[in-house]
């Protein structure tokens, strides 16, 4: 992607169900279990590079003895940071205590880090909140054993206020207005409460507080806790917890938008937002390792059992087709085959545009998540050269000469790697041409294998806010001197603000906007129209989310996609371009063809999954019509 959509986030979650020395005798190391959840999370590093986080949990031991450990970073990469803080303390102790080496009971008893459960969080930070406090795992404290809570996710809640509000209804004292926080305290009061109950029904019947916590920890139902506190939830969550006496759970959203797949065997249970992640780590077949449901929880109890439950209706899926398109990681078998096929849909329009001239048009992408599209794009535009081809040696067929034939068989579909992303520039001039002026060297050009004849295709995975375009790539594309210029983007136009974990908050950064807010003000519409749609988004403010409409979608009810493209091209092209520039965007029904398990595309459509989704959208039409930098939730 030319321009950097923050997204969070990234979990990995891991259960040895095995003691230390089974790890220490067959894979040589008590320290399997850290190996691995280092790869995860290094492998997930595409999720989120601006804070990291590791929490783990030694089971069965001795009071007074520390059980729990957690470590965060912020640093400016943060997923070695955190490892070789973990590394650090175990070979500080190793060192002074040599006699542990050969024992995984004694490196377990006296080693941080080093247990059976562990969870794993990489997250980009949001709106400008990347404290160290706001990096995952979140850890809620508690001398009961039963009652200390690590939690991690890769989520957005759209309701966070009145899940406080609830939250200060039930006499607690929550200490900010955060997602995560919210989420916590809202799990860690039904655990308290469940917690509590079985121990006065152990109490009952003769039990004091010590015998009564082995009897909690086998009658603990995580399920029951899980479907208590996210009964009002809406948003797109994968939200990851350990208990403090070995319990975990992972539990997806009903509608499946975000991303969990899981493996388990005799030795392991592990979690996490992306198969080739697992498949890596662990050697393990694409098929053994499985997506879990929407709606469900995958929990492991301390004994080791693991077993599923429904934990929230399933809904009719919408997992994010943004995953499939850009943030997930191209290695995974079947994205990969949907990313070829994105870029092979959109060749028909790509025909048209260099009106078919496949020899005198040179193919390339802007670097490097659209790399795979463009494949798909370059076998589909060899297909048409094939095809034009074999029409001129039919057509030729009676006169045709040796000479000729190798002539129309030469003829080479022209793939060359032309935009060239350099390391970030920095400056500390805080001067608009200054600053400017770097933005557009971005990128580079490879000069001197495009004609003045020639086409230039290039295809990006999304043009969201078209500002890299404007004031980068195009201005160096355009200095090889094409005929025309073919920007692609597999991805359909972004129209709407997501507000399920991508950082798309504000429904004026959107190039689509800005394009159909310019055909309104050249037909005079715009007053009449934004006046119209300000007024219904204002009359549902107060209404329950279940009643509310997305009225936004009604800006851009009066054009086409193409005079939205076409206008698109135009604001993105200022007087310093001298090629003639155009603008193709993917079609949401080949979106929907390419990716048919990922059908998500309210970013595309305003199609929101949730009702909490209509609420956000107009909410940010209501700041832009304000004037207001807000976020929309």
């Amino acid at each position: 992607m030319s321009e950097l959509i923050k997204h969070e986030c990234g979990i990995a979650q891991l259960r040895l169900l095995k003691p230390l020395s089974y790890y220490k005798e067959k894979y040589g190391t008590a320290f399997y279990g850290i190996n691995k959840m280092y790869l995860m999370m290094e492998k997930q590093h595409n999720r989120g590079q601006d804070g990291a986080g590791l929490a783990s949990i030694k089971l069965d031991v001795k009071p007074g003895n520390r059980y729990i450990s957690r470590v965060r970073s912020n640093a400016a990469q943060p997923i070695q940071d955190i490892f070789e803080k973990v590394n650090n303390r175990i070979n500080q102790g190793l060192k002074e205590n040599p006699e542990w080496l050969k024992s995984a009971e004694l490196q377990k008893e006296n080693l941080p880090y080093l247990g059976e459960l562990y969870l794993g969080h990489v997250r980009y930070g949001t709106f400008g909140k990347n404290s160290i406090e706001n990096v995952h795992p979140f850890l809620r404290q508690n001398n009961w054993m039963h009652r200390n809570l690590i939690v991690a996710g890769n989520f957005n809640l759209t309701n966070v206020n009145e899940l406080f509000d609830k939250l200060v209804s039930l006499g607690q004292h929550p200490k900010e207005k955060a997602d995560t926080i919210t989420v916590m305290e809202k799990i860690g009061h039904f655990l308290d409460s469940e917690v509590e109950k079985l121990y006065k029904k152990l109490k009952s019947k003769g039990f004091n507080k010590q015998q009564a916590s082995p009897h909690i920890v086998e009658q603990i139902k995580v399920h029951k806790i899980l479907r208590k506190a996210s009964k009002d939830w809406d948003g797109g969550y994968v939200m990851a917890g350990m208990l403090g006496h070995g319990d975990a759970f992972v539990l997806r959203d009903p509608n499946g938008i975000r991303p969990a797949y899981y493996y388990m065997d005799d030795e392991i249970v592990v979690t996490a937002s992306e198969r080739p992640v697992i498949q890596t780590a662990f050697n393990v077949a694409y098929d053994d390792v499985k997506e879990l449901k929407p709606g469900q929880a995958i929990i492991t109890q301390k004994n080791g059992e693991v077993y599923f439950k429904q934990i929230i209706e399933a809904k009719e899926r919408k997992a994010c087709s943004f995953e499939r398109i850009y943030f997930s990681r191209g290695s995974d078998a079947e994205i990969y085959t949907e990313r070829k096929k994105l870029g092979s849909l959109l060749m028909p329009e790509v025909l048209k545009a260099i009106d078919f001239d496949t020899i005198n048009s040179v193919f390339s992408f802007i670097p490097n998540t659209a790399e795979t599209s463009f494949y798909g794009m370059v076998e589909a535009a060899q297909d048409e050269l094939n095809r034009q081809k074999n029409q001129a040696i039919l057509k030729e067929k009676e006169n045709l000469t040796d000479e000729r034939l190798s002539e129309i068989l030469a003829h080479r579909l022209r793939t060359e790697k032309i935009a060239v992303k350099d390391a970030k520039l920095r400056t500390f001039i805080t001067e608009d041409s200054s600053r400017d002026d770097l933005v557009a060297h971005v990128y580079d050009v490879t000069y001197g294998v495009v004609k003045p004849t020639d086409n230039l295709v290039v295809i990006d995975d999304s043009i969201v806010r078209g500002t890299t375009l404007k004031k980068s790539i195009l201005k160096m594309l355009d200095r090889l001197n094409p005929k025309k210029i073919i920007i692609v983007s597999s991805a359909p136009q972004i129209r709407y603000p997501d507000c399920y974990g991508i950082d798309m908050a504000r429904i004026d950064d959107f190039v689509a906007f800005k394009a159909a807010k310019a055909l309104h003000q050249d037909r005079g519409t715009y007053d009449e129209v934004i006046e119209s749609i300000y007024k219904k988004c204002v009359a549902q403010k107060d209404l329950p989310s279940a009643e509310v409409e997305n009225h936004v979608k009604e800006f851009y009810q009066y054009f086409s996609a193409s005079e939205i493209s076409s206008k698109i091209a135009t604001l993105l092209s200022d007087d310093s371009i001298s090629t003639e520039v155009e603008v193709i965007y993917q079609s949401i029904e080949n979106l929907h063809e390419a990716c048919p398990k990922n059908l998500g595309d309210w970013y595309f459509t305003g199609n929101y999954p949730t009702p909490g989704g209509n609420k956000v959208v107009n909410r940010a039409f209501m700041n832009f019509y304000e004037g207001k930098e807000d976020r929309a939730y």
